[in-house]
């Protein structure tokens, strides 16, 4: 059995859960999720990505987003979705929501379950990206096991 750490940021579109269940064809997957909501801190680069992406009515839109305390009850919607939509492909799937330094926790997970790989399943941070301040970027440094970025997908 493959054991994969999932690091998301909102719910899993059908297109996402069918890549990441086939990228082990013939093999049994366990899924632990982490769903990390989304911080207040984080507003000005997101408006930064929103610009940089030329998606500009979006970078005027980052405050109706819930962020910070708001975004927790989202965050569990978002997981629970996401859960749901594994275990129908017939995966094992477990998760559960980044509340503080979830590099830490990504490195506890890996540790405790054993797991094989982490994949990262992001939206673009192009501001993030081009210091390699990312999740994907830092965790490579951190987990000790492969760690694969992949862009999610809109519904």
């Amino acid at each position: 059995m493959i054991t994969t750490v999932l690091m998301i940021e909102k719910p899993l579109a059908p297109v996402d859960v069918q890549l990441v269940t086939t990228l082990h064809t013939g093999e049994t997957v366990s899924f632990v999720v982490l769903m990390q909501p989304r911080g207040d801190q984080e507003r000005l680069l997101r408006a930064l990505d929103d610009v940089a992406l030329g998606e500009l009515r979006e970078a005027t839109r980052e405050e109706e987003e819930p962020e910070g305390e708001n975004a927790l009850a989202p965050a569990m919607h978002s997981l629970d979705h996401s859960l749901k939509a594994l275990r129908a492909t017939g995966a094992q799937a477990v998760g559960e929501i980044v509340d503080e330094h979830p590099l830490d926790l990504l490195r506890s997970v890996v540790e405790q379950t054993h797991a094989d790989e982490v994949i990262v399943l992001t939206t673009p941070h192009l501001v993030e990206e081009f210091f390699h301040r990312d999740w994907a970027s830092r965790a490579r440094h951190t987990v000790g096991v492969p760690v694969l970025k992949l862009y999610a997908h809109n519904e």
